[in-house]
């Protein structure tokens, strides 16, 4: 069984699922099973319950973050219990790190029922059309997934304080372009460095850099 949960700093990193329904071509899921020690390949998805077990004082962290080695928003029923459950104890910050395609595979909106539980969406944008995008991230939606990120997007910036847009820095991104998007929605703006198979210094800390629209 990997880590359902994992620390980096002062965050602590919610791993819910090893699923996804993109394959991008930069994903860190292909240099190895973790980051920073932590052991990320799941066998099975454990209930919420086990989650909760592992996370007693939630205040203690400056974030909570859904984050791991697969698209957290297809398990939404423990992805709420588990931020109610942070909620109800601290005034920890919740964030999503999503691919913005909830609306595809769990055919509703399923942003309204986080409303209250979650602070800050960061969603990969990763292009700044669709033929790029399909083309990084090779998604199994094809042409349907990006404008269906947008729209997720768009939405996130009306319900929530918080939203992230982000792109991977790769040959082919129009990293400015992408940086209008999410001025034009209010956004905020993320550049992520690639980190290729030869690096030693896989961390989610060092692949982020802050850029705020």
């Amino acid at each position: 069984m990997g880590d359902l949960v994992y620390e980096i700093d002062d965050r602590l990193y919610v791993n819910l699922t090893n699923r996804c329904v993109n394959d991008c071509t930069f994903c860190l899921r292909r240099h190895g099973p973790g980051v920073e020690g932590a052991s990320l390949w799941l066998e099975g998805e454990p209930p919420a319950s086990e989650y909760i077990e592992r996370i007693p004082s939630p205040g203690r962290y400056r974030e909570i973050v859904f984050c791991g080695y697969g698209e957290p928003l297809l398990r939404p029923g423990p992805l709420a219990e588990i931020a109610a459950h942070v909620k109800g104890r601290s005034d920890t910050p919740v964030r999503v790190d999503t691919n913005g395609q909830a609306r595809l595979f769990l055919k509703r909106d399923v942003l309204p029922e986080l409303v209250g539980l979650v602070d800050a969406f960061s969603i990969s944008l990763n292009a700044q059309d669709g033929d790029t995008y399909e083309r990084l991230c090779r998604p199994a939606f094809k042409a349907r997934a990006y404008p269906a990120v947008v729209e997720f997007a768009r939405e996130a910036v009306r319900l929530f304080p918080r939203v992230i847009l982000t792109v991977v820095r790769l040959p082919g991104v129009d990293v400015e372009a992408c940086r209008a998007i999410a001025s034009e929605m209010g956004a905020e703006f993320r550049v992520r460095e690639y980190i290729d198979k030869d690096s030693d210094t896989i961390t989610q800390g060092s692949r982020e850099t802050e850029e705020s629209s």
